[in-house]
């Protein structure tokens, strides 16, 4: 009999152990559930002593309670960091964008102060030499001899045309006398039909010929007839300066 009372309560011992056990193996996927527990729920209610494996279950409960919200606020203070680093990272982009669109605004204001001081600086020079220029009279000759040669020697030099006044003075009186109407009536050319005309006695033809732009077409004009002549003199000789007879 002994032997069999002995027997049933390591059988009810171990059965407790395993139970036991078991819940310490279970406290992980139950924290949740046994966190809800009151603190005095590892007390044997029958006012028996608590076994060693309560203890065990409650210290296990603990750690793993104190795991789990380790864990959490590990967890929290990572999303904190990373929420953090992202607002940063928003803020440093913006700022970086607000700079390089106050540099953009700074570059197009200073363009365009640099093309306004240029067209002042610009309008001020061609008001200064506006002011500067003065109107130049337009250049009149004496309607004489005089001014017959030397409004035909401003007219040669601008189409590079040779000749000096003392050159088609010397020719003039030989050939007219000054006249600017005179003509040759009885030479060869008056023969054939083409009397010489003008200051310088030219024939129509030679005239024609060597017309020089911007005078008149009329032979007996004193300038164009000058003109005409001396360019005729300067493809044969030279220059009206070095005829000293009829040409």
């Amino acid at each position: 009999m002994p032997k069999n009372i002995l027997n049933r309560a390591h059988s009810a011992l171990t059965k407790q152990h395993k139970i036991a056990v078991a819940g310490v193996a279970c406290l992980g996927t139950a924290a949740i559930a046994l966190s809800a527990v009151p603190s005095n729920a590892d007390t044997v209610t029958t006012g028996s002593p608590a076994t060693a494996a309560q203890v065990a279950g409650g210290t296990a409960l603990k750690n793993v309670k104190g795991t789990v919200t380790d864990q959490l606020a590990t967890e929290t203070v990572k999303l904190d960091t990373f929420a953090a680093q992202k607002k940063a990272a928003a803020q440093a982009a913006a700022a970086k964008q607000h700079a390089e669109a106050a540099k953009k605004a700074a570059a197009q204001a200073a363009a365009k102060k640099a093309a306004q001081d240029r067209a002042a600086k610009e309008a001020a020079s061609r008001s200064t030499q506006r002011i500067d220029m003065q109107p130049v009279a337009a250049k009149t000759y004496a309607n004489n001899l005089d001014g017959w040669i030397r409004h035909s020697l401003d007219i040669m030099r601008s189409k590079g045309i040779p000749g000096s006044y003392s050159g088609l003075y010397r020719n003039i009186m030989r050939e007219s006398s000054g006249n600017p109407m005179a003509i040759n009536n009885w030479d060869i050319n008056a023969v054939n039909g083409i009397p010489s005309k003008g200051l310088l006695q030219v024939i129509q033809p030679t005239f024609n010929a060597y017309h020089v732009p911007g005078t008149s077409w009329n032979i007996y004009d004193p300038v164009a007839n000058i003109t005409a002549a001396c360019n005729y003199a300067a493809h044969r000789y030279g220059s009206m300066d070095n005829v000293n007879s009829a040409y």
